[in-house]
């Protein structure tokens, strides 16, 4: 069970995170397409060292599966093979967070929005209500 926090956190704290956090989220927009076109060019090389494993390993396969389609002359073959103990190649891993362009758009309004008021405010310290909304994005 969650208990609540009762902090008062000073509101150019609170700021500074916020700015912290809008510039750290659009220099991963900017990057983001490059990155995934790192990370599709190494799922490539990934599909084509999977393709070479099961070509290679096809005298031990189990499960053969074939389905023939007469309307295209296209044989799929399907079949299983054991990888325990074996130079299986591994699966590239996506260092990044995949951001949509209309989630990055939300989060930067919400963001800015939140900047605007706290920038506005006398108050030296951000009160709970203020803070409970603006946590997810610190």
């Amino acid at each position: 069970m969650a208990r609540a926090i009762t902090v008062k956190v000073a509101t150019p704290k609170v700021i500074k995170a916020l700015e912290t956090k809008l510039a750290t989220l659009e220099t991963q927009m900017a990057n983001q397409d490059k990155a995934e076109a790192k990370y599709q060019k190494e799922y490539e090389k990934y599909r084509k060292a999977l393709a070479d494993y099961a070509i290679a390993n096809i005298k031990k396969a189990t499960n053969v599966r074939t389905n023939y389609r007469s309307w295209n002359n296209s044989l799929n073959i399907d079949f299983d093979v054991d990888t325990t103990g074996t130079d299986f190649p591994a699966e590239p891993v996506r260092e990044f967070e995949r951001l949509a362009e209309w989630e990055f758009k939300n989060i930067k309004t919400e963001i800015t929005n939140a900047l605007s008021i706290l920038r506005m405010t006398d108050e030296e310290v951000v009160n709970a209500s203020t803070m409970k909304s603006i946590a997810q994005y610190l």
